[in-house]
């Protein structure tokens, strides 16, 4: 945390922003909750009135960083703090080093993919292609589940340093911390990183084989994953051997991008 500026007199300078805490302090519970909550709820969970907290409401509203659910008076993040996100260099260069190659994968294989990245210990999809096949998964930007309950999450972690691990899941709640450091779940690292790659049925969707390959950066662990999910259907052979060597293709090109971006 950088230093606060010093005073005339040599001792450090203490700032308020009471508005912009009560501000931020609204963001983050509904972050952390993960579901809509009522302005009441907010008030009382923040123990403070209802009336300043309605004005901070309103306010985030007008800003888009808040939306109402539809029929109901509860509050949700809208996706502008996702979309700031990715605005951020890092976020920026990701995506335009990465998206060009998966969509020049898409138009070769027809099928969707999906760029995945790791933040607060879940899994965040910063963007998807389509594919051209009549039938695929597409999943909208944004869209995220705990790191250890999702292939990409499993895999993201899998090409980490323990410390960048424990720092990547430090958010995560005590259950999924210990998780992390069991004897399984390790196994499951292990054997991700002996195949260098992730086959396996989704997490979340029925009937979908999820492929998964990590972009691995210039410091040597993955920055990301890109998953594509191949939806089985009736009377259809899908070609996962062809789908692996082609994705493990534009990762490794994108990782070599990153190192010279």
């Amino acid at each position: 945390m950088p230093d606060l500026p010093e005073t005339d007199d040599g001792e450090k300078a203490s700032y308020s922003a009471p508005a912009l805490e009560k501000g931020l302090d609204i963001l983050e519970l509904l972050a952390d909750v993960g579901e809509p909550l009522s302005t009441r709820t907010i008030a009382e969970r923040l123990e403070r009135s209802k009336s300043e907290i309605f004005r901070m409401v309103f306010v985030l509203q007008q800003r888009r960083y808040l939306v109402r659910e539809a029929g109901t008076d509860r509050l949700a993040l809208s996706r502008r703090l996702f979309d700031l996100g990715i605005r951020t260099p890092s976020g920026r260069q990701l995506t335009s080093v990465v998206l060009p190659l998966m969509e020049r994968f898409s138009e070769e294989s027809g099928q969707a993919a999906h760029l995945v990245v790791l933040s607060r210990a879940q899994t965040v999809v910063l963007a998807t292609t389509s594919g051209h096949l009549d039938a695929t998964v597409t999943v909208r930007p944004g869209y995220g589940r705990p790191a250890l309950e999702a292939n990409s999450g499993l895999l993201i972690l899998a090409f980490q340093t323990r410390a960048r691990r424990l720092t990547l899941m430090k958010d995560a709640d005590n259950e999924a911390r210990a998780r992390l450091e069991s004897t399984g779940v390790a196994a499951i690292f292990e054997m991700i990183r002996e195949q260098g790659h992730q086959i396996a049925p989704s997490r979340d969707i029925l009937a979908v084989t999820d492929i998964a390959c990590p972009v691995i950066g210039p410091a040597g662990y993955a920055q990301a994953a890109i998953l594509v999910p191949c939806l089985q259907r009736h009377g259809v052979q899908t070609d996962e051997k062809a789908i692996l060597t082609s994705l493990k293709a534009c990762c490794h090109e994108a990782g070599l991008r990153l190192a010279y971006s």
